[in-house]
């Protein structure tokens, strides 16, 4: 058994209909699927990814309307990545960035790769990172309707950040249970903490990292829009995931069981600094119950929600994701 690299990673907006626009409109990101949250179908869940939501490209939003705005700290998901092609890419974005007002700060070298940060309209935090001197796991397709051109465009999930108060804790589960190697480490951007250390799974490279960085001087983090809610991790198949949830289980980690997504298939736990993870099979996929040319445009529910479709539309505020 093992994790191929990062599948998806699922966050929280209180704005859909803003979040749509931001993540299609400026990002260039293709809305794969306009769904509900199976735990609580009274809100959307957003699934943005590459043409076809090839997993490993995939990021996602809970709408949750009257979420308060993030306190950040420890025990997060403080930064997400997204894949670009080359350092040239940067520059494009950079541009793009302030042509649009969106939040972001300069271009810099994160352990020998080049990363641009930035905010969108809520306050989630990324990096868009270079690929350009990458030879891991590949990235996916851009769409070719996207507003970006595609030699620029997002081509996948990039390193996921976590800050958290024990290293040593994370670092056993990643190592021991999960298959994790430490590959590179790279100064704090804090003076005087620990230097964020690389982990990386499967082939290597952007799209299978976590960072990891230490902080010993925060508060816990107080989650809401703009905050990461989860980050999924690449199974293969159906059969390894139940071979991984029979693991999980086996080292009495407690943990959600065999979960049908119907997208994809999932197992859920809490490492030891409290960030949930979720090992996700890259299928069935998101053309399962849509037509590939009309992903997301309209509300698509799994067969064991649909009998209640009339209900859960009723709930929900009407979203237009037709392009």
């Amino acid at each position: 058994m093992k994790l191929l690299g990062l599948h998806h990673v699922s966050a929280i907006t209180a704005a859909a209909a803003k979040n749509v626009d931001f993540y299609t409109q400026v990002m260039g990101l293709r809305l794969i699927k306009k769904t509900v949250n199976q735990d609580d179908v009274s809100v959307y869940h957003l699934f943005y990814g590459d043409e076809r939501g090839t997993a490993g490209t995939e990021v996602t939003f809970f709408e949750i309307p009257h979420a308060g705005q993030t306190r950040t700290g420890n025990n997060s998901i403080s930064a997400l990545s997204l894949r670009v092609p080359n350092d040239k890419a940067l520059d494009y974005w950079k541009n793009r960035f302030e042509q649009l007002d969106v939040k972001h700060g300069e271009i810099t070298d994160q352990a020998g790769r080049l990363a641009l940060s930035f905010e969108d309209f809520e306050g989630q935090r990324f990096f868009l990172v270079s690929d350009e001197h990458d030879n891991g796991v590949r990235g996916g397709t851009p769409w070719e309707k996207s507003p970006v051109p595609a030699e620029y465009a997002i081509v996948g999930l990039g390193p996921v950040h976590l800050t958290i108060p024990k290293a040593e804790n994370t670092i056993l589960i990643l190592e021991q249970v999960m298959g994790f190697r430490k590959k590179d480490s790279y100064p704090s951007p804090v003076a005087g903490q620990p230097d964020v250390v690389i982990y990386e799974t499967g082939e290597g490279g952007t799209g299978t990292e976590v960072h990891l960085e230490e902080r010993n001087d925060l508060p816990q983090e107080r989650p809401g829009r703009g905050s990461v809610h989860h980050v999924a991790f690449r199974v293969e198949t159906e059969e390894e995931l139940k071979e991984w949830v029979e693991r999980i289980s086996q080292l009495q980690i407690s943990n959600s069981g065999f979960v049908d997504r119907f997208y994809f298939r999932s197992l859920y736990f809490r490492e030891p600094n409290g960030i949930l993870f979720e090992l996700a099979t890259d299928g069935p996929g998101f053309d399962t119950d849509e037509e590939l040319e009309f992903l997301g445009e309209s509300l698509s529910l799994p067969p064991f929600l649909e009998p209640r479709r009339e209900s859960i539309e009723a709930n929900l505020k009407p979203l237009n994701t037709k392009r």
